[in-house]
């Protein structure tokens, strides 16, 4: 369904990582470290800035793989993961991009099970990599169908 669109990706969009949002997303997940989230804090700090939390590029804008369409509703979130190579400052600018890295299927109980590999990359301005991501999103035969007809 989806073998023709593997090794393609999105344009990179620049994201800024913003204190208020960065407190935002850690009192929400209800890790309100101080690290995130005061200022003296981040000054005090190795980085000399406050941290944003491990998931928080969740809320990075990662652009759009051109002819790839998803529906809304219906995908399973089946795994996601992070890999740093340093931490997520707050203040800095993040070049974000997505590539749909494979795709296969395997039958389920429920039916033939589409299986996608999304690969995301966090990038400072120099192309150096901050952060990758990986996330696996199961569709389901019923959506699967739903998206053929």
């Amino acid at each position: 369904m989806f073998e023709e669109m593997i090794g393609k990706q999105s344009i990179p969009v620049k994201n800024r990582v913003e204190h208020g949002s960065v407190k935002a997303f850690s009192n929400a997940i209800g890790d309100p470290s101080p690290i995130y989230t005061d200022e003296e804090v981040g000054k005090r700090s190795r980085y000399g800035k406050n941290l944003a939390p491990p998931t928080y590029p969740r809320v990075f804008d990662y652009g759009v793989i051109e002819d790839f369409n998803l529906p809304n509703v219906g995908l399973i979130h089946g795994k996601q993961t992070f890999q740093y190579n340093r931490p997520l400052l707050v203040g800095e600018t993040v070049m974000c991009s997505t590539i749909l890295e494979d795709y296969y299927e395997r039958k389920g109980q429920s039916g033939l099970l589409g299986f996608l590999i999304l690969k995301r990359f966090g990038k400072e301005s120099d192309g150096d990599i901050i952060f990758t991501e990986e996330q696996v999103v199961i569709i389901t035969e019923a959506v699967r169908k739903g998206m053929t007809s």
